[in-house]
């Protein structure tokens, strides 16, 4: 496993970081959970990331539990806050700030996170607020760094305008070779101010693993045929899509390398990104997706992957 800075921070973080949405205290029954993150240890992989929101809590107290018996210092924990977690608790408000990191921490059974991370921007609450009440949150000691995701260019651009606090270190966008939309606008922003990308969905919610085919049935082990794991999976599993997908299959298999290693070696061959997360629901996926840190792709491959995505291309 590979490892690099997270952003200006002084974090580092292993290439493959894994993920917890939709999956641990969610569709993935426990003991397998565990195995998943104690595969992912062996593997090398020390960052988490998970998010009040995902099972309202269930990830956040999963993990809590999970990582209980391992010294702190040794995994680098992230979660975010913004999404309803109930009537009355959503947004990015001083008051929510400050009540969604208590809660976070208690469930997560840790005095601090590395990493907090605004899940979305808020538009109802005044930017100047929420940046204040990070900051609290930082010099209360309850998180290391702050972060934000799917941020837009101008967004982003206003907080780091507002100045006197602490600066953002990370930006969690959905990138991957079908989704390109940050490489306009967010990732030279990012690279030019000392904020790396933690992306997520980089296997395009588990297309670019190659497991679901035009014209077949869904893998009955499968996200895609699991229903408390397959939201908003509708339009990649298209069959003009998935063609083009497979039509990746022959540079996977001259590199030796699996096309989930493809894909993920694809991501992380932007500098800025500083680790790719993946979703697993066994250990045996883990394994597979943090051996795709360190593959280095030629210029050749790349432009056969975009030739080869052509018509697929989201930017």
């Amino acid at each position: 496993m590979r490892y690099r800075k997270l952003g200006n921070s002084d974090l580092e973080v292993s290439e493959i970081a894994l993920g917890s949405w939709l999956t641990y205290g969610v569709g993935v029954e426990s003991e397998r959970a565990r195995n998943c993150l104690a595969a992912a240890f062996d593997c090398g992989i020390n960052f988490i990331d998970t998010a009040n929101v995902y099972g309202k809590g269930a990830a956040e107290t999963f993990l809590g539990a999970a990582l209980a018996g391992r010294s702190r210092d040794s995994y680098v924990l992230a979660t975010k806050l913004y999404f309803p977690m109930t009537d009355t608790d959503s947004g990015l408000s001083a008051a929510q700030v400050h009540k969604q990191i208590d809660d976070s921490l208690r469930r997560l059974r840790t005095d601090y996170v590395d990493l907090y991370q605004c899940h979305r921007y808020d538009p109802d609450t005044p930017l100047e607020e929420t940046m204040q009440a990070l900051d609290e949150v930082l010099k209360a000691g309850k998180a290391r760094y702050i972060g934000f995701s799917e941020w837009t260019a101008p967004q982003i651009q206003a907080a780091m305008d507002i100045g006197g606090g602490a600066p953002f270190v990370s930006s969690q966008p959905q990138y991957s070779m079908l989704w390109r939309d940050p490489e306009t606008e967010v990732i030279p922003l990012c690279t030019d101010n000392g904020i790396g990308q933690i992306v997520w969905s980089p296997l395009g919610q588990g297309v670019l693993t190659g497991k679901y085919k035009p014209g077949s049935e869904l893998p009955a082990d499968s996200r895609a045929a699991n229903p408390l794991m397959n939201q908003f999976m509708d339009r990649l599993l298209d069959d003009s899509l998935l063609a083009a997908v497979d039509n990746l299959r022959p540079l996977a298999d001259d590199l030796i390398i699996s096309l989930s290693q493809l894909a993920l070696a694809w991501v992380l061959r932007e500098p800025n990104v500083s680790a790719a997360i993946v979703g697993a629901s066994r250990p045996e996926q883990v394994e597979e997706n943090a051996a795709a840190s360190g593959i280095q792709l030629d210029d050749e491959t790349l432009s056969a992957i975009d030739e080869a995505l052509a018509d697929i291309i989201q930017r």
